[in-house]
């Protein structure tokens, strides 16, 4: 039998800024132009998982193990403030793109689900139209 893939999809409401300083730079205006203002978007996260069918519960993989992870990983980002709430952005080695998010977020579950289920991809969108895939 072909493998099933099983996609979780998270949905939040939450602010992000572009930008290395606050108060915002000129140098960061120039780079982002209004983006260096918070601004909210109504966000969605979809996790794909790929694998066999476990012949005896029906499942791809444990989605309530996974998605205990992602909690872990985006406690609070509903109605939070991405630039002080996911890790990488807040100590600064990361800006809070959907490009950056999604491959933050695959790199952080990849080794968290149990074979022979395997991540395949995350995606992170901000709208219905902007969003990224990683890998792509």
């Amino acid at each position: 039998m072909p493998d099933a893939r099983l996609i979780r999809r998270v949905r939040f409401r939450a602010s992000h800024r572009y930008g290395w300083s606050s108060p915002p730079s000129r140098e960061d205006r120039r780079t982002f132009g209004e983006q260096v203002e918070p601004h909210e978007h109504d966000w969605y996260v979809e996790v794909h998982v790929e694998g066999p069918i476990d012949p005896t519960t029906g499942w791809v993989t444990d989605l309530k193990a996974l998605d205990e992870h992602l909690d872990r990983l985006m406690e609070g980002w509903d109605g939070g403030d991405l630039n002080a709430l996911a890790e990488p952005v807040a100590e600064g080695r990361m800006q809070p793109s959907t490009e950056a998010l999604a491959a933050w977020l695959y790199g952080e579950l990849h080794g968290h689900v149990a074979a022979p289920a395997r991540l395949s991809e995350v995606r992170v969108f901000e709208s219905i139209e902007l969003g990224a895939c990683f890998p792509a």
